[in-house]
């Protein structure tokens, strides 16, 4: 049961979405087209290259597509994962840096969604289970899970630019 001021607050916040949205939401047929050609890839930190392979290629099936030298820091790798539609989701590892354990913090990653199809999901959510990571499953359509390092991963059923049925895109 929510308080009085639960309600009052989730009502502030509505009226700020509803204004935001007045303001800067335009109807799909009048937005400008996009001046990007899509994500060609999300970076994250890797604290064991192997690990990382094994638990995106091997349990969730986005096949390894490249393994190099990362430029920035030698001895460290960057590599990369193919998670479909041309898009990539990579990681570096920093050998001898201590660079602690993953956080989420104001302005960094909060999660990576990645759509794939709803059979698929199924299989890999049973994956998931029988490999004993720790996940939620909301709406039928979501599972949100940590990576080995601590990143939280959504794969979610819906097409691209859907969301629970919406088209947001």
């Amino acid at each position: 049961m929510t308080t009085a001021a639960e309600q009052e607050r989730s009502q502030k916040f509505e009226e700020i979405r509803a204004r935001l949205s007045e303001k800067y939401l335009s109807p799909a047929a009048l937005r400008p087209k996009s001046s990007a050609r899509g994500l060609h890839h999300t970076a994250l930190i890797s604290g064991d290259v192997e690990r990382t392979i094994r638990f995106y290629q091997d349990l969730l099936e986005f096949p390894l597509t490249e393994l190099i030298e990362n430029r920035d820091y030698p001895g460290s790798s960057h590599f990369f994962f193919d998670i479909g539609n041309g898009n990539l989701l990579a990681f570096f590892d920093f050998p001898g840096l201590d660079v602690g354990p993953y956080q989420e913090v104001f302005g960094g990653l909060h999660h990576t969604a990645i759509s794939v199809e709803h059979s698929r999901w199924e299989r890999l959510r049973d994956k998931l289970v029988a490999a004993k990571v720790e996940l939620a499953e909301h709406s039928g359509a979501s599972i949100y899970f940590r990576d080995p390092d601590g990143a939280r991963i959504e794969l979610i059923s819906d097409p691209l630019g859907e969301m629970y049925g919406s088209k947001v895109l």
